[in-house]
């Protein structure tokens, strides 16, 4: 169900068995080898290639004008990525946990998000900004929050969180050759669990549509990132109903005629999300299957979230939705 899209006459080369990790290195090093304009750069992504290593090796190939270390300055690395996309380069700055993005929440909403309108239209803001969000590698409140609703509230951004090696790929390489700024949300307790076959050289993903990751035709589980293994453990285990899974891949442009079909064809619906419960992405989900698929519907939308407190170091693992969360919640859709 990938949308791959390639150049005329493009021959695709093969494929590859990578992890996350690894296709989302094979993307970077695929735009920089397409395009000079790309540079990539934030904290101790040269040398080191990068906390988690997702630059490993860029640094040696590309040198140092275009794989860079920056200073500790969440602010100055995205007021730097505005400064150069506004002047025609195409950058792709990193910060090292979403949790850390806090300091430069002025640059993203108040600078790129706004270019374009501000100008006119004169200008556009080609940037992307990486970052490792979620918990399961038992990071801590510091380390392991899901804040993707800030951004997805920002007319302006777009927002990207991939579930699969080869979505992570096609959907950075979008994501960098689009003309607006793109908060690229990278589920870091997947990162290295799972492999999956890689498109080499070319390989696109459509930004904003939807993946049918599973199908089915009783419950829709609406989900994204690292959520959607776990909803596919989930229907591994229930025993007499057709779920569908419908993985979001992009928030922002959402691909709500996806949500909206998958819902009315099944009557039934769960969001299963990370991040806390109140002003989730899913109540906007919730609002909108609601809106226009509510004489459809045959049991309440229900939403499987993470608590509204700070996320927790020693239960970490009561914290964040599992399977059997997430059966409890199909099986509130049909007993209510």
């Amino acid at each position: 169900m990938t949308a791959t899209e390639t150049k005329a006459g493009d021959k695709r080369p093969g494929q590859k068995v990578m992890t996350m990790l690894e296709a989302i290195t094979d993307a970077l090093r695929t735009e920089m080898q397409n395009d000079d304009r790309v540079v990539v750069f934030g904290e101790d992504v040269g040398k080191k290639g990068g906390v988690f290593g997702a630059t490993m090796g860029l640094h040696e190939q590309f040198g140092e004008q275009r794989c860079f270390d920056t200073p500790l300055s969440e602010c100055g690395i995205v007021g730097t990525a505005v400064g150069m996309a506004v002047y025609g380069l195409r950058p792709v700055a990193e910060i090292q946990f979403l949790d850390f993005i806090y300091p430069a929440f002025d640059q993203i909403v108040s600078e790129a998000a706004k270019m374009r309108y501000r100008s006119g239209g004169e200008y556009t803001c080609p940037m992307v900004i990486r970052s490792p969000y979620g918990g399961g590698i038992r990071g801590g409140h510091y380390h392991s929050q899901s804040s993707e609703a800030y951004f997805c509230h920002t007319p302006g951004l777009k927002v990207v969180i991939p579930s699969t090696p080869a979505d992570a790929k096609g959907l950075l390489i979008s994501s960098i050759r689009d003309e607006d700024p793109v908060v690229f949300l990278e589920p870091k307790r997947i990162y290295r669990h799972g492999k999956g076959d890689v498109p080499l050289g070319e390989h696109v993903v459509a930004l904003g549509k939807a993946r049918i990751a599973r199908a089915g035709n009783d419950v829709t589980i609406l989900c994204y990132g690292a959520m959607v293994p776990v909803c596919e453990q989930a229907a591994d285990a229930v025993a007499g109903r057709s779920i569908e899974i419908l993985d979001l891949r992009t928030l922002v442009p959402l691909d709500e005629q996806a949500v909206v079909d998958s819902v009315r064809k099944t009557g039934r619906c769960v969001i299963v999300q990370e991040a806390p419960k109140t002003c989730g992405y899913g109540a906007e989900l919730a609002a909108i299957v609601a809106e226009k698929c509510i004489e459809y519907l045959e049991g309440p939308v229900v939403r499987v979230t993470g608590f509204d407190t700070p996320f927790p170091y020693a239960l970490e693992h009561l914290y964040m939705p599992d399977s059997k969360r997430v059966l409890a919640g199909i099986d509130k859709t049909f007993h209510w």
